[in-house]
């Protein structure tokens, strides 16, 4: 998972499943996708976007949300729109190694370290959103405060661009 130019190995058959490696997905952390309610008349639109590549793991993904949701309830009054531009479909393995008092004699160390699954990822490319946040420009400040605490739950640099809404 370190070279995000590569195609991730997310092999999972549902018929025949003696073809595949992973025989099951982990548990998926990151529920909401959409958050608030979207009005016809919001004017201002914010997007979080990556300065970097990067993979994050769905919980921090998670935290990320929680931390905007809970933001924004607090300091607009229900009065915005949220979604999340990415979804965690990577499946992160790890070969898990005993250690301790004789821990040579019970494991093979590197041979067959395929890994089993732990947790799922998404790839956030440089220059696209994770957040798109769509509310009025009173609550301008409100939005960039969250922005910026979200952001510390996830890696890499981030930047907040604001646009307006177009409408039809």
């Amino acid at each position: 998972m370190r070279d995000p130019d590569k195609v991730a190995y997310t092999r999972k058959s549902r018929r025949n499943m003696t073809k595949n490696y992973i025989k099951t997905t982990p548990h998926q952390h990151l529920h909401h996708f959409r958050m608030g309610k979207m009005l016809e008349d919001f004017d201002v639109v914010f997007n979080l976007v990556a300065k970097n590549t990067f993979y994050h793991r769905d919980n921090a993904l998670e935290a990320a949300r929680q931390t905007i949701n809970r933001h924004l309830d607090k300091g607009t009054s229900g009065k915005y729109y949220v979604l999340i531009r990415v979804f965690p479909h990577h499946i992160i393995r790890e070969n898990k190694m005993v250690s301790g008092a004789g821990a040579d004699r019970i494991q093979k160390g590197m041979r067959r370290a395929f890994g089993k699954p732990t947790t799922k990822a998404a790839l956030v490319e440089e220059g696209r959103p994770l957040f798109t946040i769509y509310t009025y420009k009173q609550f301008a400040p409100v939005v960039k405060e969250a922005c910026r605490k979200a952001s510390r739950k996830l890696s890499g640099s981030w930047k907040l661009v604001e646009g307006e809404v177009e409408h039809a």
